[in-house]
């Protein structure tokens, strides 16, 4: 089988709705506007590095989505996701602190690691450039609201960085954030991920590996008032037996496991 970090994160935050979603072919409809957005964002940033035209490309991914039946919050409009992502695009452009060289190579990277028993994992990487001077693997952000940046150190464990630490063995490691607000903001965060990590992560993998294969997708139930995990996951209908919430967040498709890298190209 091929494994993936979004496979492990899961199974990590609910054995029972990893079963639903990779074994059993139920997908969250893409509604959220904030999905596409993402991707054709990134879309834009690779043909910024490869020389092309970022602002034309951008507009004409986003424009695909325009009739699209998304759904929008904290009052965006596609119109005003399409002024964003351009602003966004011009101040990174101004900012030049990043260099990806040979972006045919360092962009959108497949990085394979076979594991015990003809498993494998796999990732995809935004890119493995330099922020600032030093060479890193860099994963791009779209999100509405700024990242956490205190207390210091508090980036270095962040588990999707330790993941491609992990599989490239590079240390460096960043997010670049671009915050969609009134005033597009970007932030540029780096760290270090230490081998101690790295051997922990490895482990991680193996031992929840191990569990998928033996079968054991007890449910971990959200459910805890105030504050509600369950109610944010796309499966909640399935637990909870109510057809109504599966016709509206939930498609079935066969074949789950086979389609599962795809979520490496989704933040």
């Amino acid at each position: 089988m091929t494994f993936s970090y979004s496979q492990i994160s899961h199974y990590l935050r609910c054995p029972r709705s990893y079963r639903h979603h990779y074994l059993d072919g139920w997908r969250e409809k893409e509604t959220r506007a904030a999905m596409p957005f993402g991707r054709c964002f990134e879309k834009a940033l690779e043909s910024l590095f490869k020389g092309e035209d970022c602002g034309a490309t951008f507009f004409r991914e986003w424009s695909a989505y325009r009739e699209a039946p998304l759904e929008f919050k904290n009052g965006e409009t596609w119109d005003r996701l399409l002024h964003q992502g351009i602003r966004l695009l011009e101040r990174f452009a101004r900012d030049n602190r990043i260099n990806v060289p040979d972006p045919e190579h360092n962009l959108q990277l497949k990085v394979v690691r076979d594991l015990p028993n003809e498993n494998e994992f796999l990732a995809y990487i935004d890119a493995i450039g330099e922020l600032d001077g030093p060479r890193c693997v860099i994963d791009w952000k779209s999100t509405s609201a700024r990242y956490a940046e205190a207390p210091q150190g508090l980036l270095s464990l962040d588990p999707q960085l330790i993941c491609y630490s992990w599989i490239t063995g590079i240390s460096e490691v960043a997010f670049v954030v671009f915050v969609r607000k009134n005033q597009p903001e970007i932030q540029y965060l780096r760290t270090s991920i230490s081998e101690q990590q790295r051997q922990e992560f490895g482990h991680l993998v193996a031992t929840t590996i191990d569990q998928i294969e033996a079968a054991q997708f007890p449910s971990h139930s959200g459910i805890r008032f105030p504050q509600n995990g369950c109610v944010s996951c796309a499966n909640l209908g399935l637990c909870l037996g109510d057809q109504k919430l599966i016709d509206a967040h939930l498609i079935r498709t066969p074949g789950g496991n086979d389609l599962a890298w795809l979520d490496e190209l989704v933040d």
